[in-house]
């Protein structure tokens, strides 16, 4: 009991230092990967990105062994979107960042198998009912449905009240038992919610309210060398585009708002104040790095696509590969500027957010953990965002957001040439 509870401290505390989900940081520490459970014949395999983790544990279960950075990458691979809402009526705001081609639709997985060549379905329904009985249906005769719960009703991340239908992302429902449903979202031991609470924060979120995606045949590509070139190809457009909402320059733009004093955008006017401050920075952190519930900026998932896809690409994917993992290595500082580990109050909100996610990954065994490291976490960041600890540096952030950028244009430079 002794060992295995410094076992934990050390996986946790590697996490909130490197931004690692908690495979990635056990296996650092443990020295080999666990070996995925089981559950009703479903491997647990953990995984770092909601959506191509979903999409890959349900092709491994029709025998389709892609890995999750293949998927990321045949998927079209990278996007850039930062948007600073700001809700007068309640006096607050809400930063949310984007990674991955896409990031802002809801079509990415559908799209994504239907370039894998696999056969689904999709049932939507406002009915509270149909979607219940759909569901149930479906894990009655085996089948593992891709469903998108609200992230404060389904209950595990311990949200607060106020992020209420402020979105979710895809999970795996597998199995029904006496309890409840079994979820895979990333997690690597048995996750259960009971069916009531999955069936109404299923129900919550309007843009995709009741969506549930059942893949019903997938065989392995037999053109991956296409698919891998269309997929870059597709991520050297996009990421490399003119958006400022959807591509590399919204980097730039943010990087200039995080100083501009005149525009009514700009950090300094929207955050005047000090209120809101300390928790866009701590969501900065909690988005960039991969620890967080979206799975962070996603750099490095694509430089290991990169490498995998070397074979079919050429020796330059080694070198787009490792330019990318310098636009990750700097997204980190990025990260560390906005919650650096040197204030005892951030790191001790860094070790909270380890704990929560450390506690997911663990399932129903880790539910307690869990659930006292989240009341902790969001009563200190309410804390902390009436009386900051330290007054931040915006022009030190402006400057590594704009590395950042430089970095991730080079990296699409080096792509294109593929």
């Amino acid at each position: 009991m002794t060992e295995q509870k410094h076992l934990k401290a050390r996986i946790r505390a590697r996490m909130a230092r490197t931004g690692e989900r908690y495979a990635a940081a056990r296996r650092h520490v443990v020295g080999d990967a666990e070996r995925p459970g089981t559950d009703h014949d479903w491997p647990l395999r953990g995984g770092r990105h909601p959506e191509t983790a979903a999409v890959a544990h349900v092709l491994a279960g029709h025998g389709v062994e892609l890995s999750e950075a293949m998927v990321l990458g045949i998927g079209g691979g990278l996007g850039a979107g930062y948007i600073l809402w700001e809700f007068a009526a309640h006096d607050t705001t809400h930063l949310t960042l984007g990674f991955r081609r896409r990031w802002n639709y809801l079509d990415w997985t559908d799209q994504t198998l239907d370039r894998l060549g696999a056969r689904y379905r999709v049932y939507t329904t406002s009915g509270a009912k149909g979607a219940a009985a759909a569901l149930d249906d479906a894990l009655a005769v085996g089948e593992r449905a891709i469903v998108v719960p609200d992230r404060y009703l389904i209950g595990y991340w311990h949200l607060p009240s106020h992020l209420e239908a402020h979105g979710g992302h895809a999970v795996v429902a597998y199995a029904a038992t006496d309890a409840g449903v079994r979820i895979d979202d990333r997690n690597t031991r048995p996750l259960t919610v009971p069916a009531d609470v999955l069936h109404r924060a299923r129900a919550r979120v309007v843009s995709y309210r009741n969506k549930l995606l059942v893949v019903e045949a997938a065989t392995a590509p037999e053109n991956l060398a296409d698919l891998v070139r269309d997929g870059v190809r597709e991520c050297a457009g996009h990421l490399g585009g003119t958006s400022a909402s959807f591509a590399l320059p919204a980097w730039r733009k943010w990087a200039k708002l995080l100083t501009d004093r005149r525009n009514a955008k700009g950090w300094p006017t929207v955050f005047a104040d000090g209120r809101g401050l300390a928790t866009a920075l701590m969501t900065v952190w909690d988005e960039v790095e991969p620890v967080g519930m979206s799975g962070g900026h996603l750099r490095d998932l694509y430089a290991d696509f990169l490498d995998e896809a070397a074979p079919l690409l050429g020796e330059r994917a080694t070198q787009a590969a490792e330019a990318f993992r310098e636009a990750g290595r700097r997204w980190h500082a990025f990260a560390e500027a906005a919650l650096p580990a040197d204030v005892p109050e951030y790191a001790r909100l860094r070790d909270l957010m380890a704990a929560v996610a450390e506690g997911v990954a663990l399932g129903d065994d880790g539910a307690a953990g869990r659930a006292e490291a989240a009341a902790e976490l969001w009563q200190r960041r309410a804390e902390l965002d009436r009386k900051p600890p330290v007054a931040p540096d915006l022009g030190v952030l402006a400057d590594r957001l704009r590395a950042v950028h430089t970095a991730e244009a080079e990296a699409v430079e080096v792509l294109r040439t593929l």
